[in-house]
């Protein structure tokens, strides 16, 4: 291997905040006391979060991932994804008896509830997010299916035909491109003038600063770099806002065994960021792999200090 020293210089500029974020950070402490307070395995509904750093580490501490309840023993300990489920899911749990606890992020649960009261108020409800994505099926399932109806583009938006567009209301998946999503609510209102909307925005704080925070170095750097999984809806965002702000080489990766050390050879500026579902130790990793080929001059971008911390559910929180 070439020497550092060997190697032109190489700042790396860190965009903060970046990485865990409050919802995910409760989630995975929601299956690590579980599983220490237990002697039984703790199964989990889908990946906790979209990361297969993270899914691997709690596997090899004792957690069983499924994909459905189907494959929980009955009486066993059963922990509901940081994505959210629909409805149905926590009452089949009731139903066969399993210890159910919701890993869910408050955030996702609050366009849960505002889903469910519009329902309620007689509305038709207009989802803006990915079909397929867990949180957007979790979402779905909150209402009856001829009560929402799912917008994924400006073009959906301009083509979506409500029934009731007189009783008519939005909400959005929480991991969406802030800009995007503008755009698409635009068109909406242009359309539907007495749409109603959530009190605070469904996009969360963390993705918002996320994406903020990528932005603002994303075009004095000659490429960036968001540690991610390729299923994380947050870190393919968080690319498309680096390429949109002027990066010329946005890409994400998902350690540093996936680094292109060719893409390099140009490169005096990197960017770095993490998608809210990858860990530290990730981009402690990366910085590691490129300090063993680089003379590096590493500097940190900060563009908002995330302080809230969300409460564990009532299960777990005296294990």
């Amino acid at each position: 291997m070439t020497a550092a020293t060997e190697m032109p210089p190489l700042t790396v500029v860190l965009a903060a905040p970046r990485g865990f974020c409050a919802g995910v950070d409760r989630a995975v402490q929601i299956v690590e006391r579980l599983l220490a307070s237990r002697s039984a395995p703790v199964y989990v509904r889908h990946e906790i979060v979209h990361n297969r750093f993270v899914v691997e580490g709690l596997e090899a501490k004792g957690a069983v991932f499924v994909e459905e309840l189907d494959e929980v023993p009955d009486g066993a300990a059963v922990v509901f994804s940081a994505h959210g489920v629909p409805k149905s899911v926590p009452a089949e749990a009731k139903r066969r008896g399993l210890a159910a606890v919701d890993a869910t992020c408050p955030l996702v649960s609050k366009v849960h509830m505002e889903a469910a009261r519009r329902a309620a108020e007689g509305c038709q409800i207009i989802l803006i997010g990915h079909a397929g994505h867990p949180e957007v099926v979790g979402t779905m399932g909150q209402v009856p299916p001829e009560s929402l109806l799912l917008v994924e583009t400006a073009a959906d938006a301009e083509a979506v035909a409500p029934a009731t567009p007189d009783a008519l209301a939005y909400v959005t998946q929480t991991t969406l491109s802030v800009d995007e999503t503008r755009e698409i609510i635009a068109i909406l209102k242009r359309r539907f003038p007495a749409i109603a909307g959530p009190k605070r925005e469904d996009i969360c704080f963390a993705t918002t600063n996320r994406q903020a925070a990528v932005k603002a170095i994303a075009g004095s750097c000659d490429a960036v770099w968001v540690i991610g999984a390729p299923n994380s809806s947050n870190s393919r965002r968080l690319v498309e806002v680096a390429a949109l702000a002027g990066c010329p080489d946005a890409r994400l990766i998902q350690g540093p065994e996936e680094i292109d050390w060719a893409s390099l050879g140009g490169v005096s500026r990197l960017g770095i960021t993490a998608g809210a579902s990858a860990p530290e130790v990730l981009v402690e990793a990366v910085l590691a792999a490129l300090a063993a080929r680089r003379t590096l001059a590493v500097e940190e971008a900060r563009h908002a200090t995330e302080t809230l911390a969300f409460k564990l559910p009532i299960q777990v929180r005296n294990l």
